[in-house]
């Protein structure tokens, strides 16, 4: 753990010489969200449902274990999922070209680790591009898929989404309840009010 993100979950009072960064983070972020909320930058809307796992803190949450799980859940349901991925730890000089798809025996220096896990435990089309609107496209035109579960992307607004879930550390919870960088904040704590499904990783 870095410094300053002990200092996030130990409540030093050092954090607040970062203030004025926050206040400028919350501004960009805010102003960001409400251009999209208001139509003036426009989302792109996928011809099938799309459902977003993610989180409102920075770290890992237990998103991927909980991705593998909805789209089991989903499969038992009678659903074609495929996944989208920003392909953390992928190689873009080298390999096909993007959007790319990854499967079971795909090389992980060419998808990063953590889509290549997916597409290993799930065995369902993982896609992944650093612009999930052109990932999720390419996932929906394949052949039989009619849902698409986004592994991260909540607060990717150019991406339409039909259900958003959260994935809230039942341990740390949200640290001292700051935004970036005073706290490990990506959105403010009210943003889990209007997502569809709270989810705590110690529930899950």
């Amino acid at each position: 753990m870095s410094g300053l993100e002990g200092a996030w979950y130990s409540n030093k009072r050092w954090v607040w010489l970062l203030l004025p960064l926050t206040v400028l983070f919350w501004l960009v972020s805010n102003l960001r969200r409400g251009l999209f909320k208001l139509g003036v930058k426009k989302q792109i809307k996928a011809n099938v449902p799309v459902i977003v796992v993610g989180n409102i803190t920075v770290g890992g949450t237990g998103k991927t274990p909980f991705v593998i799980y909805l789209v089991k859940l989903l499969q038992g349901l009678g659903y074609t999922p495929a996944i989208v991925s920003r392909g953390y730890g992928a190689n873009t000089k080298i390999g096909p070209s993007f959007p790319r798809l990854v499967n079971a025996i795909s090389d992980p220096s060419l998808t990063g680790d953590e889509p290549n896990l997916l597409a290993l435990r799930t065995g369902v089309p993982v896609v992944i591009d650093s612009d999930r609107t052109k990932a999720v496209k390419y996932a929906s035109q394949i052949n039989g898929v009619n849902i698409v579960v986004s592994d991260d992307g909540l607060q990717h607004y150019k991406m339409a989404r039909d259900i958003e879930v959260v994935l809230v550390d039942g341990a740390r919870y949200f640290g001292n309840g700051y935004l970036l960088p005073m706290g490990p904040l990506r959105e403010p704590i009210s943003r889990l009010k209007s997502v569809d499904l709270p989810w705590s990783i110690q529930a899950f």
